[in-house]
């Protein structure tokens, strides 16, 4: 370890390739998280399939460009398979759970992620896959500074994603109801808004927004049928420490969480860097707390 970081102090060109890679994955990161801040903040429920929402995605565009289908043409469509996927898991499951304590929505969807990866395993092999899009590595700065165009491409997708997610929630008419909803609930209801409908949207969409990052990630990185638990506390760790409806907090802490992987995998070693993301989540839920309770202090 004490050898990784007098090479990070000797290298400062390994910072910045460090650096970049972590912003490159964490964009994506932080696209997976703004779906499940949208289902937190609408609908109260804790998705913890949200990992393998993603992982889905990404065997599914596997899958087309295993049948000849360039992967970015099968962007739109694993997006709107995935939508109708949302929907019908809304009405068949998380529509019965809406209403009931928070354990149960944990308890269903947990096992709603559990049926996924399985079924992805009996279908794809436990296996690793990836999808090779044929795109070159560039050297930069007399070859100390690699830049995949595959994690670039990725890069800016990410954000005309994002910026049409805002565009629709701003000026869409469903975009509003989702956001009046996401405030009050009944008031929504007295002003004509159909909740159900709102709701069953809201997911899906989640779902497609999932589906897309899992695209972005099978280019990127790799997938395997059990790899969503650790995407699923990426997308938690990331809206826990940047709260609801709080977009630009989701896309600095998901910058951020990619940026830390990154680094805490070069100076601890890369069977760390799934430990990193966990631990991220314990210290970010036990700074909360802390900072709860001083509210509650001041106030009292």
């Amino acid at each position: 370890m004490l050898e990784n970081l007098q090479l990070l102090f000797m290298a400062p060109v390994l910072n910045l390739q460090l650096l970049l890679d972590g912003i490159f994955i964490g964009a994506i990161f932080a696209l997976a998280a703004y779906g499940l801040a949208l289902v937190w903040g609408v609908m109260n429920v804790k998705n913890l399939a949200q990992g393998d929402f993603v992982i889905l995605g990404g065997y599914l565009a596997w899958a087309m460009f295993n049948k000849g289908l360039n992967p970015f043409l099968a962007l739109p469509v694993v997006i709107v398979l995935m939508f109708a996927f949302g929907w019908v898991i809304y009405h068949l499951i998380i529509s019965r759970v809406i209403e009931r304590d928070m354990f149960t929505s944990l308890l269903a969807t947990f096992g709603l992620a559990i049926v996924i990866a399985q079924v992805l395993n009996l279908v794809f092999g436990s296996e690793v896959q990836t999808i090779d899009a044929g795109f070159k590595v560039r050297n930069y700065l007399n070859g100390q500074l690699t830049i995949a165009d595959i994690k670039l491409i990725s890069f800016v997708i990410t954000l005309v994603l994002a910026a049409l997610l805002i565009s629709f929630m701003r000026m869409s008419r469903m975009g509003q109801a989702i956001r009046a909803t996401a405030q009050d609930a009944r008031a929504a209801k007295v002003v004509g808004i159909n909740t159900e409908r709102v709701y069953a949207f809201t997911y899906a969409l989640n779902a497609a927004i999932c589906g897309a990052s899992g695209v972005l990630i099978a280019m990127i990185w790799l997938l395997q049928p059990f790899f969503g638990i650790t995407y699923a506390i990426r997308a938690f760790v990331i809206v826990t420490a940047a709260g609801l409806g709080n977009l630009p907090g989701v896309i600095i802490m998901g910058l951020g969480l990619g940026a830390t992987e990154q680094f805490g995998g070069f100076i601890l070693g890369a069977e760390f860097q799934q430990a990193i993301v966990t631990g991220s989540l314990v210290l970010v839920l036990v700074i909360r707390q802390i900072l709860q309770r001083r509210k509650r202090q001041v106030v009292e």
